[in-house]
């Protein structure tokens, strides 16, 4: 990811996202505004649909892309994710130049976010969206080193928006984080996926999934602004704030190193060092962790070493 060219493509990329956020938000506000009708408007649509049948109602869009392991397979597959040696992390160190950004320090000391009397570390993004695709096998790897997760699914990016369009870095395998639940006693993880893969073939805007809740909103408004990022790409995704003192906004590293792969390939190169998915899955998983070894006073000491505070002295 060099050059002012692709700087430019990216920053388009993400300004289409935040624009499909805030349609997507301008559509929940016409839903309530619908719901609010009373309940005549209610009656009269149920009679409409009694009386057309089911016929007249569109049926649901549905995902195209590819289908991701089950059962045992998919057990496996999370296991593989979640268990990268830390020799093999420690190697790829900061991703020998495949991590473009890393996470940036808040400014002007705000007040720390926490959750349960721990710090919080949130995540807002979108199962569409390619650039949350590929901070969320970073995301998973870092937070494995401090907890555990359960119910993670497999899902992949768009390929198409509702208009037809071809989406960048299509179906770029990932994970969701709607079912899942992550238990730690150092930090919180709060994740918030605001759209499906799938647009609404009413609307031809992705499908609403999770809202971020009034305070969420309010992080979101504050950093996901200048001058963390520029005024174009306000509101961009993913968007991770961790403890209101660092900040990732956008991917951190190009999407593009996993096109084409398939869940399984991603999750075996992540034990190879040498590969490229290694060094930008892995070196984002270790600046993660030098932002979350930020937040939990550099605990565990068996994760937060001296590799890992080195890193940290460089967000």
């Amino acid at each position: 990811m060099g050059g002012a060219g692709s700087a430019r493509d990216d920053s388009g990329r993400q300004e289409r996202i935040a624009a499909q956020r805030a349609a997507a938000h301008r559509a929940q506000v016409r839903n309530r505004l619908l719901l609010a009708g009373g309940a005549i408007v209610v009656v009269i649509v149920i009679v409409v649909v009694l009386l057309v049948g089911r016929g007249s109602s569109p049926s649901p869009a549905k995902s195209t892309g590819p289908a991701g392991p089950t059962g045992s397979a998919l057990t496996q597959l999370i296991t593989q994710t979640t268990t990268v040696p830390e020799a093999t992390l420690n190697k790829v160190g900061s991703g020998g130049g495949q991590v473009s950004a890393k996470p940036t320090s808040t400014t002007g000391s705000p007040s720390p976010l926490t959750s349960g009397g721990k710090p919080e570390m949130l995540y807002i993004g979108a199962e569409f969206c390619p650039f949350c695709a590929a901070e969320r096998w970073a995301m998973i790897v870092a937070l494995s080193r401090f907890g555990t997760f359960t119910g993670l699914a497999t899902t992949h990016s768009a390929a198409k928006d509702g208009a037809g369009n071809a989406e960048p870095y299509p179906n770029t395998r990932t994970w969701t984080f709607v079912h899942a639940t992550y238990t730690s006693k150092y930090l919180t993880f709060t994740p918030v996926e605001e759209l499906t893969n799938i647009p609404d073939p009413k609307t031809g805007d992705y499908t609403p999934l999770q809202t971020p809740t009034s305070a969420q909103q309010a992080l979101i408004t504050k950093y996901d602004a200048p001058p963390y990022v520029p005024a174009a790409d306000a509101g961009s995704i993913p968007f991770v704030d961790y403890g209101n003192k660092y900040l990732t906004i956008g991917a951190s590293y190009d999407p593009g190193v996993l096109q084409g792969l398939s869940w399984n390939q991603i999750a075996a190169d992540l034990h190879n060092p040498a590969s490229p998915v290694a060094m930008s899955v892995l070196g984002t998983a270790n600046y993660m962790t030098a932002a979350i070894c930020g937040l939990t006073g550099d605990q565990p000491a068996a994760v937060c070493t001296s590799g890992i505070k080195s890193l940290q002295s460089q967000i």
